[in-house]
């Protein structure tokens, strides 16, 4: 059996470097092969014997070989693809994910304006991608010093993988990518779901405290019952349940923090007009430090 690729997507930034160091660490840990993409719609068809000096592919060569290098000084073992396409990188991306693991992309800060009319490859991407795609910020990448040894470090006192829960219908594909990468780093999984209160949950002179109990309890037991099935096929993945009386946003901001991974959902099938990703998975994407699996699912 072939082991699966991981895809990074290169485009010269800090970013997409820092992602790239991420996927890396990742494909050591899954012992899968690491593939550096880098997509160019000049790229050039030339004979391999052609003088650097007139190499015109040589900026894109570059951006790989950058790359390359950095991941090489961390992990000297592992398999690598170097990857030019000659196409624009939004197809390109989308192409690969369909023998890909996972597609790892860079992904920047925004201002709130900015994340609604960006035409952002990295966002086009993940609302469109019919797998895992893992978003990595410059100031998120793991600082795990250079030669390593073989076996990882271990994990910080409060390192989690964080997953978001909706609960409104399946959600198989994303417990199946947390549970795996809680399991695969040996830390924990926080399953996060955040319910706001009812209009019934509150009276003329405040919160109604009987009533917001009565409703946290009941959306605990379906979190519970959500995870169950997981729980008993990762029996060594420790499970910290938490429920807020929050939007599901609130819930993630709150929680969030000190995370390794934060995984979200992002349903397949969208109205025509609606956007291609969900309230909770934008927010996630533009203003979570840590990186961010955005998981499609039915």
């Amino acid at each position: 059996m072939e082991p699966e690729v991981i895809t990074v997507g290169l485009d010269g930034s800090p970013e997409s470097l820092a992602a790239a160091l991420w996927a890396a660490d990742e494909a050591d840990r899954r012992q899968s092969v690491l593939r550096l993409l880098h997509a160019w719609i000049l790229l050039a068809a030339e004979a391999p014997d052609t003088p650097p000096d007139r190499d015109q592919n040589a900026g894109a060569r570059q951006i790989v070989h950058r790359a390359l290098e950095e991941v090489r000084e961390r992990h000297p073992r592992l398999q690598i693809i170097e990857d030019l396409v000659g196409a624009e990188a939004e197809p390109a991306l989308l192409g690969a994910t369909a023998e890909a693991q996972m597609i790892v992309l860079g992904s920047r800060a925004l201002a709130p304006w900015e994340s609604y009319v960006l035409g952002d490859v990295s966002l086009n991407v993940v609302g469109r991608a019919k797998g895992p795609v893992v978003l990595v910020r410059r100031e998120g990448r793991a600082k795990a010093p250079r030669h390593e040894p073989p076996d990882n470090p271990p994990p910080a006192p409060d390192a989690r993988v964080v997953a978001g829960l909706s609960l409104n219908g399946p959600c198989d594909r994303l417990l199946d990518f947390a549970f795996d990468a809680a399991a695969s780093r040996g830390v924990p999984l926080q399953a996060v779901h955040g319910r706001p209160l009812p209009v019934h949950a509150y009276t003329p002179w405040g919160l109604d405290p009987d009533a917001a109990t009565e409703l946290t309890k009941e959306a605990a037991v379906e979190l519970g019952d959500a995870l169950l099935p997981w729980c008993e096929r990762f029996p060594d993945v420790l499970v910290q349940q938490t429920v807020l009386s929050e939007s599901p946003t609130r819930a993630l901001v709150q929680t969030v923090f000190g995370a390794e991974l934060l995984v979200v959902g992002r349903k397949l099938h969208r109205p025509p007009l609606a956007p291609r990703v969900g309230p909770v998975a934008h927010a996630a994407i533009h203003h979570v430090a840590c990186p961010v699996a955005v998981i499609p699912h039915e």
